[in-house]
């Protein structure tokens, strides 16, 4: 298989993933809520892990891997209509309300959106169908909150590291 050529193993109930003409697909875990993104250019803002404790606490892991979409180029494919939200400031280090947006069927977590970034997306790399783009276009960048990460846990090479928030300083 080339670098070029879309690898989408079985992961999930979906089997309709791809990706073409500069797009790509995310789906949730049972299929029933699917979104196309930009691979490449201005609407594809960025890729970063995060090892907040709200990361850890949301996606039920050690950390979460990201990536950052302007909301004008997210296509709904599917199920839009299945995903509930949920959304809190308190814990938040920022202070901006972080607002979670997951498939009601299955309770993958599609999209974070903050009150401060109005416009973009924060969704995850796991979701992607592609699993090729986790390796190339969708690799992080950065590395947030590299204070919290766990001791087991090695910091992604070549991977910008940021103490705190690196979009807020």
């Amino acid at each position: 298989m080339s670098e070029s050529e879309a690898y989408i193993p079985p992961s999930g109930v979906a089997e309709d993933g791809w990706t073409k003409d500069g797009r790509a697909t995310a789906t949730c875990y049972c299929g029933e809520v699917q979104l196309s993104f930009p691979v490449d250019g201005d609407d594809l803002v960025d890729t970063f892990i995060c090892h907040c404790y709200d990361c850890r606490k949301i996606t039920a892991s050690m950390y979460a891997s990201n990536f950052i979409v302007k909301d004008g180029a997210i296509k709904w494919i599917r199920g839009e209509d299945k995903l509930s939200e949920w959304g809190q400031s308190k814990t938040i280090a920022t202070g901006n309300k972080m607002t979670n947006r997951f498939c009601s069927v299955c309770g993958t977590l599609m999209a974070r959106v903050s009150s401060g970034f109005p416009g973009m997306s924060i969704l995850r790399i796991g979701t992607v169908d592609d699993f090729r783009l986790h390796e190339t276009k969708l690799k992080p960048r950065i590395e947030q909150f590299a204070k919290d990460r766990v001791a087991w846990c090695a910091a992604g090479d070549g991977v910008t590291q940021k103490e705190g928030n690196y979009y807020t300083g």
